[in-house]
């Protein structure tokens, strides 16, 4: 039954790319013309971050699985490796951005917090489960 868990995982992790398309809409769209790129990087992550962790927490909450601790760490990160790997390619063959560029939102000493998002993708599951259901 865990590679049940593993696959509605990965569907669960195409609704949060979804919506994390949907804040970057947001965020260009909406934010960062009225506050900056700077402060709208930063608003816009903390809302992925919360998004990403309610989702989480109701993926959990409503699937009718067993899973383990193990299992919580395994989703964490696959969905991590998913969205480094989807940031990246996507990121650089689709929309066309440099290498450089992409590894831009990883520098924390020039306040990009892009950071947050991946801990909280990785971290989501478990944190969830402990404190949460």
């Amino acid at each position: 039954m865990r590679s049940k868990l593993y696959l509605y995982a990965i569907g669960v992790w195409g609704l949060l790319v979804f919506m994390a398309i949907l804040n970057a809409g947001l965020r260009e769209g909406v934010i960062s013309p009225a506050l900056g790129d700077q402060a709208g990087h930063v608003l816009s992550s903390i809302i992925l971050s919360a998004i990403i962790f309610l989702i989480t927490y109701l993926f959990l909450k409503y699937v009718d699985l067993d899973y383990t601790n193990q299992d919580l760490l395994l989703v964490g990160a696959l969905w991590l490796a998913l969205t480094v790997s989807f940031e990246f390619l996507f990121g650089h063959f689709v929309m066309g951005n440099s290498w450089d560029t992409l590894l831009s939102d990883y520098n924390v000493f020039k306040g990009r917090v892009w950071v947050l998002v991946l801990i909280t993708t990785f971290v989501s599951p478990m944190l969830a489960e402990r404190h949460f259901l």
